[in-house]
């Protein structure tokens, strides 16, 4: 008997054979060891593994940029929001940015922002008779989850409607708390006629503007 080829050798060792002994006949069953690919990349793609030093643990305290101190007036540029004048009042664990509107002068609520998406202008305010409450930390921000529901039907997906976000009664109260005390130190400059406005106007850039070039 002449020996196997490579290609039957290799389909060989790819399958396993088991006789099934009956009365009368005897079966093979092939068992395929391993089902093969149906397609294959013409190049290895590397697989990108994050190092884990750039991993942030809890301990981790992101760098606050310098022109961004309790007081100072940011443009928001994302979210909801965007266009908007807040005051910065602190820094929180995660690295966020705590603002206020206030909320009363211009609708934007106490919310956490990256500091990438602010524009810190020359605008400040002392806020060093502003206390905040107690608890005003980023576990402040989470929302309680629903209880998580069975499988739906067909017809319920297209029925159903997103829950709306009710504001507790507690956040009311540590809005307004806040809210007071930030107003307070807007009125205490000589400028307040002219820092009521300035807070509820939206940024917005006109023709010949060119943001690189400007001094906010």
């Amino acid at each position: 008997s002449h020996a196997p080829s490579d290609k039957r050798r290799e389909a060989q060792e790819k399958v396993t054979v088991k006789r099934v002994k009956e009365r009368r006949t005897a079966a093979k069953l092939v068992l395929l060891l391993k089902k093969e690919r149906r397609s294959y990349p013409t190049e290895d793609s590397p697989q990108h593994k994050r190092p884990s030093h750039m991993k942030l643990s809890s301990s981790t305290r992101v760098a606050l940029r310098k022109r961004i101190t309790p007081g100072t007036v940011l443009i928001l540029l994302a979210g909801p929001h965007r266009g908007k004048r807040v005051v910065f009042l602190k820094q929180l664990k995660t690295g966020l940015l705590l603002v206020t509107g206030p909320y009363g002068v211009n609708g934007c609520p106490l919310r956490r922002i990256n500091q990438i998406y602010v524009i810190a202008t020359s605008t400040k305010l002392d806020l060093s008779k502003v206390k905040l409450p107690e608890g005003l930390d980023d576990r402040y921000f989470k929302r309680n989850k629903g209880p998580k529901r069975g499988r739906k039907d067909e017809g319920e997906i297209f029925e159903a409607k997103p829950q709306e976000h009710v504001v507790s009664e507690e956040h009311k109260k540590t809005q307004a708390e806040v809210d007071k005390q930030v107003l307070e130190a807007v009125k205490a400059p000589p400028e307040k006629k002219m820092l009521l406005p300035y807070l509820a106007a939206p940024f917005s850039l006109r023709n010949r503007m060119y943001p690189p070039k400007m001094k906010f």
